[in-house]
């Protein structure tokens, strides 16, 4: 996400940073350059024009001209006018005052709408409220089907349409049966088109009208771009939204939609789609949002992915074992799952303050399958073997690769990797961090 943006801007700031002291003509051959990298990262011109001359407008003043670290100033300004630009804080889907509440999500065919509808309803399960998925759209193959099968591994109710091909109709009688059913929320997967058409419009202004929605959410593809930006206006204009889901996010390394899109339609991001898997929707905040593209990480995401994934009351009864040095390959196990929870490594190291920079780091291709051959090994064991792996002899090890579709290099790199770490958990147990100085991870 925003990799080549990021890594530009930095290039940018830490020439102006080596500076002792700026000038007006610094500052300008700067802002010059911050032009020409968001032009390149596909941000719309008029947005860039008035964003470098809001930065111009602060960076030339006393404040920045007479700082004793005048370039880290000028990074606080950009800061600013980015969390700024992507609508300052975050915002909250307006579902409070109905019950049930029905949210239209709209798009165009192909932005990831029925997927992105079922990641939705993930994130309200998880805060305790009854969803409905309703199935609108009647014209694109399978798409009921895909919402049926969505549903039933998100774990929510998928309204049945019972062959019914009347999209009003459709939305009519799911609210009520809602009703009756005490649901706190309704998502509706409307139909898409490879483009804007009239007929398009007029169903959707149709369904507007007769369940009057607590919000109308667009879905975008930020891999499109400026077209995402232009289509998000054109449906503000014709139908009127509340939000923007975005889409692709984590296979977006420009971020022209992102930076683009509150400015040019005046309406929020709401979400962001971070991964295929149904639980990779993030709420946005923009002030993070912004830490990142300016390689500064995201440390509270982090730590509220950690806090979802982790278990407190495990937690502390590995702390447990860890003191008493009988942390087996079962809890190495549980601790792996946890961590694959969080989403992917490639994400949670760049979450990390100043990871983006770190010249031995950069390149680091993070394998996630082995996350997946290690999980793999461990469940080929014995429950004898994940607590004592010293009776891990060559035979076992030859049953353990066979069964786990590994080789018996596998296991045995495994196996020296997980006692390294025993040892390295003992170290710091009896002598804290300083007795870690010299030695290395062993993964």
């Amino acid at each position: 996400m925003f990799e080549s943006l990021t890594e530009k801007l930095e290039g940018i700031f830490k020439k102006l940073k080596g500076r002792g002291r700026l000038d007006e003509e610094n500052i300008k051959d700067a802002l010059k350059e911050i032009r020409m990298v968001l032009l390149e990262a596909d941000v719309n011109f008029r947005v860039v024009k008035k964003f470098i001359e809001d930065i111009r407008m602060r960076a030339v003043g006393q404040e920045v001209l007479a700082s004793i670290t005048p370039g880290q100033q000028v990074v606080k300004i950009v800061n600013d006018r980015l969390v700024e630009l992507m609508g300052g804080k975050s915002s909250q889907l307006k579902i409070a005052s109905r019950v049930p509440a029905p949210i239209m999500m709209v798009g165009l065919q192909g932005c990831g709408k029925t997927t992105t509808t079922a990641k939705l309803a993930s994130v309200l399960l998880n805060k305790g409220e009854r969803v409905c998925l309703v199935p609108a759209d009647v014209y694109r193959p399978a798409a009921v089907h895909q919402l049926k099968i969505l549903g039933e591994k998100v774990g929510v109710d998928v309204y049945d349409s019972k062959g019914v091909e009347d999209p009003v109709r459709i939305c009519v009688e799911a609210v009520k049966q809602a009703s009756e059913g005490n649901y706190d929320t309704i998502l509706i997967d409307t139909a898409g088109r490879l483009h804007i058409d009239s007929e398009m419009m007029d169903e959707l202004e149709k369904i507007k009208n007769v369940i009057n929605p607590s919000e109308i959410l667009f879905v975008a593809d930020a891999m499109t771009g400026q077209d995402a930006v232009s289509a998000a206006g054109k449906f503000d204009e014709l139908l009127g939204i509340d939000g923007v889901i975005l889409t692709k996010m984590d296979g977006d390394a420009r971020g022209g939609a992102a930076l683009s899109i509150r400015a040019v339609t005046g309406k929020p991001i709401k979400f962001i789609g971070v991964g295929e898997k149904l639980d990779a929707l993030e709420v946005f905040h923009p002030e993070r949002m912004a830490s990142r593209i300016l390689g500064m990480g995201d440390v509270l995401t982090l730590v509220e992915k950690a806090q979802t994934a982790f278990d407190e009351k495990a937690a502390r009864e590995l702390e447990k074992k860890i003191r008493k040095d009988s942390f087996t390959l079962e809890d190495f196990r549980s601790q792996l799952v946890q961590i694959r929870k969080m989403g992917s490594m490639q994400d949670i190291l760049g979450m990390i303050p100043g990871f983006g920079k770190m010249k031995s780091l950069k390149n680091v291709n993070v394998d996630e399958g082995e996350l997946v051959r290690v999980t793999a090994i461990i469940d080929s064991m014995t429950k004898k073997e994940r607590i004592d792996y010293r009776i891990i002899n060559g035979q076992r090890r030859k049953r353990i690769a066979r069964g786990s579709g590994t080789a018996v290099q596998d296991v045995n790199r495994l196996l020296k990797n997980y006692v390294e770490m025993r040892k390295m958990m003992k170290k710091i147990t009896k002598g804290g961090m300083k007795s870690l100085r010299g030695g290395k991870f062993p993964f």
